[in-house]
């Protein structure tokens, strides 16, 4: 899956936590919003004033914000679905409580590959020789 076609997923599946996320599909995800983060959290950092903390000021403050309101469920949903798609009960999500070291595990869950077979959650969205089997449908 491509990086666009990552962030249609994302938005179409808004609060979506059933089936199987890919790895790709999850990464991009992350990608395009870490980068929108960076680029809204650049000129609100330019702005805030130093004088009362007041870090969320102006219209990039708004954005940013709104973004990430935005984006909470897509994100979260994708992080389910991103565990299921390898094996994993959705719930494990919940690791994120634990400070630091939930993180850490489930960032070394995220980085695991597809469980080939279908499994409890659905089909695998790969085939056993790890293409995609969009490509050829």
């Amino acid at each position: 899956m491509g990086f666009f076609d990552a962030i249609k997923s994302g938005f179409s599946n808004y609060v979506n936590f059933q089936g199987r996320a890919r790895r790709s599909e999850y990464w991009f995800w992350q990608l395009f919003y870490w980068l929108v983060i960076i680029a809204f959290s650049i000129p609100v950092g330019m702005t805030a004033e130093s004088s009362n903390g007041d870090v969320f000021s102006g219209f990039a403050g708004i954005l940013l914000i709104l973004f990430i309101l935005a984006t909470w469920l897509p994100s979260f949903a994708m992080t389910v679905r991103r565990l299921h798609d390898s094996g994993k009960s959705g719930w494990l999500v919940l690791l994120n409580i634990i400070p630091y070291i939930g993180a850490i595990i489930l960032f070394i869950m995220m980085l695991f590959d597809s469980a080939p077979e279908e499994n409890q959650y659905g089909p695998n969205p790969k085939d056993l020789n790890g293409i995609d089997k969009e490509i050829f449908a």
